[in-house]
């Protein structure tokens, strides 16, 4: 099925995880997909997966943390498919420990990348994505929904793209845009791998078990497929989500939904 032929989507942060569930979602119903990343030798193995697999797929190295990486990126994507129907920021890292340790390369960092480059992505992309109707889907985070501890830096960030989401919503509106944000929970993707890795202090199952003790699931809990995101998405940019735009959507097993 090729719902998606003759259009164009721009994924950034598409050389893994989140990012790559999401590009082959669009690839497999036909549209031309601009996967842009920072890690090089990732987003070379994953573009050669893409056009392994048939589909029509641009490769865009980038610095989501850059403007003018940003501003690039955008312009390679219209080059490559003559327009522009979605853009899915997606690149995003994660920052955690006690506030009281947190320096100011780290909150540089977690902003530039999770909240200024989502921003400066969207921001090159309103002209095209007016002249196709198009939209916007942020991945934010449950975290920019709640307060977490140890976590404020990327709660801060991911925060800001909720109401960032909220209020483009609104301004891009009547140029007929559309601009939504997914609030994940705890995805399985290697950024939390490595999250567990280098912030569990020596003990990964301890770690992990807390994680999932979040989920009001108990011992059923489990982290989420990047494959049920993509699908999320996939959703929110179809014509049938027509009416749905400014949401904050969690997707997180009802872990925030009495706290929220």
């Amino acid at each position: 099925m090729d719902e998606w032929a003759g259009k164009t989507v721009l994924v950034t942060g598409a050389a893994g995880g989140m990012g790559k569930a999401v590009a082959t979602r669009f690839l497999q119903n036909g549209a031309t997909v601009i996967a842009s990343d920072i890690n090089a030798s990732s987003l070379e193995k994953t573009a050669a997966e893409f056009s392994a697999s048939g589909g029509t797929a641009l490769a865009v190295l980038g610095d989501v943390s850059k403007v003018s990486d940003c501003k690039r990126i955008v312009s390679a994507a219209v080059d490559k498919g003559d327009r522009l129907d979605t853009v899915i920021n997606c690149a995003g890292v994660w920052m955690e420990g006690p506030s009281d340790t947190m320096t100011e390369e780290m909150w540089d960092r977690t902003i530039d990348i999770n909240l200024k480059g989502t921003f400066f992505i969207s921001r090159y992309a309103i002209p095209e994505l007016e002249k196709t109707e198009g939209c916007i889907i942020n991945i934010s985070s449950n975290s920019g929904l709640i307060g977490e501890p140890e976590v404020a830096i990327y709660c801060a960030s991911k925060a800001g793209v909720c109401i960032m989401t909220k209020a483009l919503a609104v301004e891009l509106a009547p140029k007929g845009i559309r601009v939504n944000a997914i609030c994940p929970g705890d995805v399985m993707t290697p950024m939390l791998e490595s999250q567990i890795r280098d912030w569990s202090q020596g003990d990964p199952q301890g770690y992990t078990k807390r994680l999932l003790s979040y989920y009001p699931q108990g011992e059923h809990a489990r982290f989420i497929k990047p494959e049920e995101i993509a699908e999320t998405v996939y959703f929110l940019a179809s014509p049938k989500a027509a009416p749905i735009t400014g949401v904050c959507l969690p997707v997180d097993f009802g872990a925030t939904a009495g706290l929220a």
